[in-house]
């Protein structure tokens, strides 16, 4: 079997047609928001593409997050579509090189790290592409053995793939139910409760401030590298922009990112505790994101030590009382309908502040009798842990295709 070297340039080329914007839509727009961390794909676009036109991509291309590459975004395309400027579309040659083959060259860990050794900016790195068409790597000259690789590795992207299927599934049954029951008000034998005619709700429901149910919330930090105290060996900091991946069980390890302050302790997040965002840079970044982060998510990451940065709260639901769960996808729900927009402030600088405060003090909230929350979580938490179950997954998937990946790529292991 015999291999060379080539350069990338030699076998692909950046693909530069358009595509008009009114073509476009959640299932084919990709931007790097909706391109999952540490080579995860991609999820249905949040937010519509800007402008006349955008770049365009076709099956088999490759696309590629050309900001912060260290989150080592990547895709393989299936369809056509359109993409945002900060992505990079590879368009290969395909009597030189099997597409497939072309993009698990680019899913190595040595591809990112030349695109980061090249890289201009530092808060918001980007790829140079002027130098990216002349990374280095060696290819089969064989058509049909780089097809025989693509093939084995496939098969990992391809049950990754079905997860993150079952994953969106398992999280829209779970918000339908929610709806279904705490919006509706179509909870089980609701037609045998009567109306209060005084607030409309189901007798026996009573009106909260959202405060009443936080046992205790404070701001995350974020700061330089500390080598000493509770948090030295390994630890992680969730911002806004980790939820998604978080929601998939897996998000960057950023390390010792932490204020050095006498508080540091009470910031540990907690099995239940709720990371909510209270500042965002635009419609694209947007506040009010959040997440419970449970015990078996925390169980993925070892039981590391766990914190929010500076833009996100954490909040501490009273367990005693309310379901943390449920108050999670109140949240959710209440970001989801536009309500989280009147607490929403922005500054001179363009960043959209939380009124977080305000929001405790002012938001109202629903409970229902506790019967009805002990069987809301007898419905979801289920859900809940076999979402997480298959985010676990995912991540020892990642992880043995990244085993693999390299060595038949550097020819460690023959086909």
């Amino acid at each position: 079997m015999s291999w060379e070297n080539v350069e990338l340039q030699d076998v692909s080329e950046y693909r530069t047609e358009r595509i008009e914007t009114n073509l476009l839509n959640d299932k084919n727009y990709v931007s790097t928001e909706n391109m999952i961390s540490d080579k995860g794909g991609i999820v249905d676009s949040s937010y519509p593409p800007s402008g006349n036109n955008s770049p365009a991509f076709r099956p088999n291309d490759t696309l590629v997050s050309n900001i912060r590459p260290y989150f080592k975004k990547i895709w393989f395309a299936q369809n056509e579509g359109g993409c945002s400027n900060d992505v990079i579309v590879f368009k290969p040659y395909e009597e030189k090189i099997d597409p497939k083959f072309l993009y698990f060259q680019l899913s190595k860990d040595e591809f990112f790290d030349y695109m980061m050794s090249g890289a201009n900016g530092t808060k918001m790195p980007r790829g140079n592409k002027k130098a990216i068409p002349k990374f280095k790597f060696s290819i089969p000259t064989s058509l049909e053995t780089q097809k025989r690789i693509a093939s084995i590795l496939s098969n990992y992207d391809d049950l990754i793939e079905n997860n993150l299927k079952r994953i969106k599934l398992l999280e829209e049954t779970a918000q339908n139910i929610y709806k279904e029951w705490f919006v509706n008000f179509r909870f089980p034998n609701y037609e045998h409760i009567e109306i209060d005619a005084e607030n409309g709700l189901p007798k026996g429901w009573e009106i909260y401030k959202l405060n009443y149910f936080i046992d205790y919330h404070i701001g995350g930090g974020w700061g330089n590298e500390i080598t000493d105290g509770e948090f030295t060996d390994s630890a992680y900091v969730i911002r806004g922009t980790d939820m998604p991946d978080i929601k998939l069980g897996t998000f960057s390890n950023i390390p010792y990112r932490f204020h050095k302050t006498s508080n540091l302790k009470s910031r540990k997040i907690q099995p239940n505790d709720i990371v909510f965002e209270v500042s965002g840079g635009s419609a694209k970044y947007p506040v009010g994101r959040s997440i419970i982060l449970n015990s078996k998510i925390l169980e993925n990451f070892g039981n590391e030590k766990i914190m929010c940065a500076s833009f996100c709260k954490l909040i501490r639901p009273k367990n005693e009382i309310i379901s943390p769960i449920f108050l999670s996808m109140f949240l959710d729900n209440k970001y989801l309908d536009g309500t989280i927009a009147q607490y929403e402030n922005r500054s001179a600088s363009n960043i959209v502040n939380f009124k977080f405060e305000t929001f405790l003090e002012k938001q109202e909230i629903f409970l229902p009798p506790k019967e009805i929350l002990k069987e809301f979580e007898k419905s979801v938490l289920p859900i809940e842990d076999l979402r997480t179950s298959l985010g676990v997954q995912i991540s020892k998937l990642k992880e043995a295709r990244d085993i693999l990946l390299p060595r038949l790529m550097n020819r460690t292991i023959e086909v």
